[in-house]
């Protein structure tokens, strides 16, 4: 299973940066947020209909099922994609600029974000040797793969790399514990669970198309501000039903909220980081989200974990306190959008 898992974040890691590279280099700017809304839009089908599926599946039968069952699904969309490639032309790739990072460097960082997974399972000699060995290799490497001053929010491409780290961090976290909440404490049956997974895909594509559309003609990093103040909101919601008691639905319903806040963050801060990035370097941008993306998850959601396992686990206080620590990434999220200013925005002023 883990060697699957890996396999599963090679291949979503090459395909999100190529996909998002080719969004970059093939259409003008002021289109870019419908086709990323479009790629939004295209996960609402397979939403609406896996994970209450899965729900059943796993109810009626075992979660090995669910697992055989993506398996044979994968097998025809990756026949038609090469089959597709195979007729298309390929242009030659543009001249590359500056040092970029190696294979070691990329494998240090993932090795580093491994350890840092596997630390915060336990409270063991074991588990503090890998989160320190976590700490050490992400903090040596990691800034060859981003660009310079990222950590500090420098303004334009570094602040917009970093934001896409705080916001995918938060929302993994929610997209973790919630579930988990809604199993172990409020005892919501599976098939339910997914309804509330349906319901934020339905949300973030929805929310991905309407501000591609009426919200054109706002700044791109008011639009991200007005996304990450929907995050804090849905972060606020989560800890304060485990912590006053609130129905099963509280919990669920931030999940929706922060689906909906995203949908307007995500996508922008891809477009803006497409706008920062120079001439033939679409690439590198779109790499450098993706190294920011799943880092901000780790880091975040590692942070929730170590919190949530040190109070008694599964009870309202850990839950409540595992939510309320999102209220970091996310007021960060609101309060540094406004260092993502699109360059062509702020040269006309």
């Amino acid at each position: 299973m883990a060697a699957g898992r890996f396999l599963d974040g090679v291949s979503a890691g090459m395909t999100i940066v190529a996909i998002n590279t080719a969004i970059g280099q093939t259409y003008p700017d002021r289109l870019r947020p419908r086709v990323l809304a479009l790629m939004a839009a295209s996960w609402v089908g397979p939403s609406l209909l896996g994970p209450p599926l899965a729900g059943l599946v796993v109810s009626w039968t075992s979660w090995r099922v669910v697992f055989f069952g993506l398996a044979a699904l994968t097998l025809p969309p990756a026949v038609a994609v090469v089959l597709l490639l195979r007729k298309t032309r390929h242009a030659p790739p543009p001249p590359s600029e500056g040092r970029r990072p190696g294979l070691l460097v990329a494998a240090a960082v993932s090795a580093g974000a491994a350890a840092g997974q596997y630390a915060v399972t336990g409270g063991d000699v074991a588990h503090l040797v890998f989160g320190a060995v976590a700490v050490v290799l992400v903090v040596a490497f990691v800034r060859r793969m981003l660009p310079p001053r990222t950590l500090t929010a420098a303004r334009g491409l570094p602040a917009t790399v970093l934001l896409n780290g705080l916001a995918s961090g938060t929302f993994c976290t929610l997209e973790a514990f919630v579930p988990l909440l809604l199993d172990t404490a409020e005892d919501v049956p599976p098939a339910l669970t997914g309804l509330v997974f349906t319901g934020a895909a339905v949300a973030w594509a929805g929310s991905s198309w309407a501000q591609s559309h009426f919200l054109v003609d706002v700044p791109r990093h008011r639009t991200v501000a007005m996304g990450a103040t929907l995050v804090v909101a849905a972060a606020a919601l989560a800890a304060a039903g485990p912590f006053f008691g609130l129905p099963a639905y509280f919990p669920a319903a931030s999940l929706v909220l922060a689906a909906i806040g995203m949908g307007m963050v995500s996508p922008m801060l891809t477009v803006l980081s497409l706008a920062h990035a120079e001439p033939g370097r679409q690439g590198s941008a779109s790499s450098a989200m993706m190294t920011s993306r799943n880092l901000g998850q780790l880091g975040v959601t590692a942070a929730s974990s170590a919190l949530f396992s040190l109070l008694a686990p599964a009870t309202r206080l850990s839950f409540g306190a595992a939510f309320a620590i999102l209220a970091v990434p996310s007021l960060l999220l609101a309060l540094l959008a406004s260092r993502t200013r699109d360059p062509v925005a702020r040269s006309a002023s």
